[in-house]
This record gives structure tokens, sequence and C-alpha cells, in this order.
């Protein structure tokens, strides 16, 4: 899919597109920096988990892009212990806010779908035996 340029895109030396997978990657990075997010989800019919820290930082975003506007959907994974509607509604207010910022698109609707939730990894202190050299 490709977008194809508004009168606002075009200059008087050429023309700017933005590619979807560019929107794509600014929705994932979007979505990755909200607190309680643990990953992206793979696909929609569940796919493969991706964990935070990985390189496809689109992966669990799909966009549709018109010539002004965008739509976007997320897949993702939640820490427990998270209140589900306020990390989907923190999701859905930054990607909003950074992909208008970054593109000048009108983002009209991003729906977050939420795939598991998965606990921390929790550190586990083994207690060392202690042994006397002397007796």
């Amino acid at each position: 899919m490709s977008t194809v340029p508004t009168e606002f895109e075009r200059t008087d030396i050429g023309e700017i597109q933005i590619a979807p997978e560019v929107i794509e990657v600014i929705a994932g990075l979007a979505t990755v920096e909200v607190k309680g997010v643990a990953g992206m989800s793979g696909g929609f019919a569940g796919g493969i988990v991706e964990l935070l820290g990985r390189k496809n930082l689109s992966k669990g975003v799909k966009v549709e892009v018109g010539q002004r506007e965008a739509a976007v959907d997320v897949s993702v994974i939640v820490e427990f212990g998270h209140r589900l509607p306020e990390v989907a509604t923190e999701i859905q207010r930054n990607v909003k806010r950074s992909i208008e910022t970054m593109t000048g698109l009108t983002v009209i609707e991003v729906n977050v779908h939420i795939h598991d939730v998965i606990f921390k990894a929790v550190e586990r202190v083994e207690e060392v035996e202690l042994t006397h050299r002397v007796k």
C-alpha cells in the first residue's frame, strides 16, 4: 500500500510521500513506550509473540493510510498487574499523538487488541548456604 501525495505534500521541488511501513514503526515505538506493555503480538490470529527489545518495531501493527488520514490497529501483550483499560487508553493517546506530530496525518482511530497478559520475570534470590571453614 502506498500513500498518494496530497497538495500539502507537493512542494515546488518535488513530492513528499510517507510509506505505511514508516507509520507502522512510529506506532510500534509509541506503543512499547507505554508503561505496562510487555511486548507486541505477532498477529491478530494468535501469531508469534514479540517481546520488548527485539528489532521488528512494526510487528503487531497494521495501518490503513489515505491521503490525509490513518487508522491503526496494534496487538499487544500487557504485564500482569496493570489495568488493561488504562494501558489501552494510553496506547491510543500515545500512538495518535506520535503519528500526528511526526507525519501531519490525522489519526481517525487506534484500535488496541490485547492478546495476552504475562507475569514479569521475577528474579530469584537463592540463599547461599554459608559454610564455616573452621569447625
